[in-house]
């Protein structure tokens, strides 16, 4: 489980008392809980909690906002504060470091509160209109509802490996994953409470969310172009990003290693039982020095990165053992109840 760190802010000691519109907000039961992870996107995020609160003032249902921050270059944090002052449903959190996306989107749903939660992204790719039709949709004991992207506006390389990916990750865990999909989506609080429960630390949240196996349903919505600053995912982040994953939710590579042993110990036996057919036969002419340097490498090649692969899943197991914390909450934004800082 993650250790959040104490409340700290310099502004503590000139906060204004709470409103009475605030400390009502709080005493009131949370109907719908939105989580969004906050990186690179410091510039539209006024837009993305109003356009949230347009989208669900008129269900009449209580509703949060939750905004994590994941430690962006462009230092998003002042603004979550500012925004969190006039905006009694705004809750705002700081990690202590970058952890990445799937582990603020893990602080999130631990923090949140709320029958239905709704997790999203910050660029305002995912149009925050679309989510009372995903939470219309939490009915007759469907627990999850994805968003599926009709028409991705990414790049033609980012589509092209998100695609890949999931192909390789659906043969590797034998469960089908769809490229069109990712965290936009609303789930119920029992998905939630499972998905908290997990206690892996390596985090990927729609595949855990898959995991448990509840009842899916998937709903089109349209994806829109970023609306501000860049990804934070180089392709060198992407394929880390991929490792992890597929080292954390499939064992097929480990079998994977034990059918390459048996072919090459098959390889090598009929290779033994040809030369003792030459050998009989009186055919005992050396073989080129060539073959065998290439046999050589070849082998070596194949037992080194079996080793490898075999060294990967021993430092996860050796990282998860530790039980350090996935995330660190360094700062939060002041309780309805208490003005900041105490």
């Amino acid at each position: 489980m993650a250790a959040p760190m104490a409340e700290s802010s310099p502004l503590a000691a000139h906060a204004p008392p709470p409103s009475p519109q605030r400390a009502a907000h709080a005493s009131a039961h949370v109907s719908i809980s939105v989580v969004s992870p906050v990186y690179g996107c410091k510039g539209c995020l006024e837009d993305l909690v109003d356009r949230v609160a347009a989208a669900l003032a008129p269900s009449g249902r209580r509703f949060e906002v939750l905004l994590v921050d994941d430690n962006g270059p462009d230092v998003a944090w002042p603004r979550i504060l500012e925004l969190a002052k006039s905006r009694p449903w705004l809750r705002g959190f700081k990690l202590s470091r970058n952890f990445g996306q799937h582990y603020a989107i893990a602080a999130g749903i631990e923090k949140s509160s709320g029958d239905v939660v709704v997790v999203m992204d910050c660029d305002l790719q995912d149009p925050p209109e679309d989510i009372p039709a995903l939470v219309a949709q939490l009915t007759d004991g469907v627990d999850v509802v994805f968003a599926q992207r009709t028409a991705r506006q990414d790049s033609l390389s980012k589509r092209f490996f998100s695609w890949g990916f999931f192909r390789l990750l659906s043969w590797l865990t034998g469960v089908r994953q769809d490229h069109t999909t990712a965290n936009f989506g609303a789930y119920s609080r029992k998905v939630i409470d499972v998905v908290n429960g997990m206690p892996e630390r390596d985090r990927c949240f729609p595949l855990m969310v898959k995991w448990t196996g509840f009842t899916t349903r998937y709903v089109p919505v349209n994806h829109a172009s970023r609306k501000d600053g860049d990804s934070g995912y180089s392709f060198g982040k992407l394929l880390r990003l991929a490792t992890e994953i597929v080292l954390s939710y499939s064992d097929k590579p480990l079998r994977l290693v034990v059918k390459v042993g048996l072919v090459f110990a098959a390889i090598a036996f009929g290779m033994v039982g040809w030369t003792l057919l030459r050998f009989v036969q009186g055919d005992t002419q050396v073989a080129g020095f060539t073959s065998i340097i290439a046999s050589i490498w070849l082998v070596g090649g194949v037992i080194i990165s079996c080793l490898g692969i075999l060294g990967l899943y021993l430092g996860r197991l050796f990282i998860d053992a530790k039980r350090r914390p996935y995330y660190l909450v360094s700062e939060q934004t002041p309780s309805p109840e208490q003005p900041h800082g105490q």
